[in-house]
């Protein structure tokens, strides 16, 4: 359900459902768990980007049509990793970008908001609406809530009505909207953008995660570790000492 690529220090992980628009099923995101966890391992790999196959959807969200109401107990283990790929987006270490080709919604949308960049065509529909089922998007509230204004987030979760991509762009879920003919190309330049020291990114992003939603104090004094950490890589210094020779650098990962 899910394609694993890897070429030029980029891993794609593509859910492959595109007839069903590429529901999150239990395969998938074992799948896509699986391929993440691969992606972070592989020291070559310094960027993740998650897309859906096809032009209609990056993702419709959970797979209602495969025993969705089967062994509560089951279900419920196998919901944990679907929390855990959103850990593991969080504190994985690399960016990841999501090229949303297409709807996004219920989890798919989360999924999207959950990483780091978030690139969507212009004629997408983005939004989450469980509540219109019966349900409720529980698991990525937390994401929403970390990207989002909160009464827009349950705005759309009370009302469960679907928004563009303009709208979702002033709110804060996605990062850029394109045209279609133009995704690629946004993608291939927001990853030759990423291509930065590996050694800062993880450092740096790893902060930035811890203290989302601390109070100001713990705040400062893990920022100020963290700066005195990154000052001490030998990526740092090769990113400085490139600066002032005019060169171009050439990172060694720590």
């Amino acid at each position: 359900m899910v394609i694993y690529e890897a070429a030029d220090s980029v891993a794609t992980l593509t859910i492959d459902e595109p007839e069903r628009r590429n529901p999150l099923g239990s395969e998938t995101i074992t799948g896509l768990l699986d391929g993440l966890r691969r992606a972070i391992d592989e020291p070559d790999v310094t960027v993740i980007v998650i897309t859906g196959a096809g032009d209609a959807a990056f993702s419709a969200g959970g797979d209602l049509a495969s025993g969705f109401f089967d062994d509560p107990v089951a279900r419920h283990s196998e919901r944990g990793r679907f929390a855990e790929l959103l850990r593991l987006l969080w504190r994985g270490g690399k960016p990841t970008v999501a090229r949303v080709n297409g709807h996004a919604l219920a989890g798919g949308f989360g999924l999207a908001v959950a990483c780091d960049i978030t690139i969507c065509v212009d004629d997408a529909k983005l939004g989450v609406p469980e509540v219109r089922v019966g349900l409720w998007p529980m698991m990525i509230t937390v994401a929403l809530a970390r990207a989002m204004p909160q009464k827009a987030v349950l705005d759309l979760m009370l009302t469960g009505r679907t928004i563009g991509p303009e709208e979702a762009l002033r709110l804060g879920a996605v990062s850029r909207v394109v045209p279609r003919a133009q995704l690629d190309g946004a993608v291939a330049e927001t990853v030759a953008a990423l291509r930065n020291s590996p050694a800062s990114v993880l450092l740096g992003r790893d902060a930035f995660m811890a203290v989302a939603s601390s109070d100001i104090d713990t705040a400062l004094d893990r920022l100020q570790a963290g700066l005195t950490a990154v000052a001490s890589t030998a990526d740092a210094r090769e990113g400085v000492a490139s600066f002032l020779e005019k060169r171009p650098p050439v990172y060694r990962r720590r």
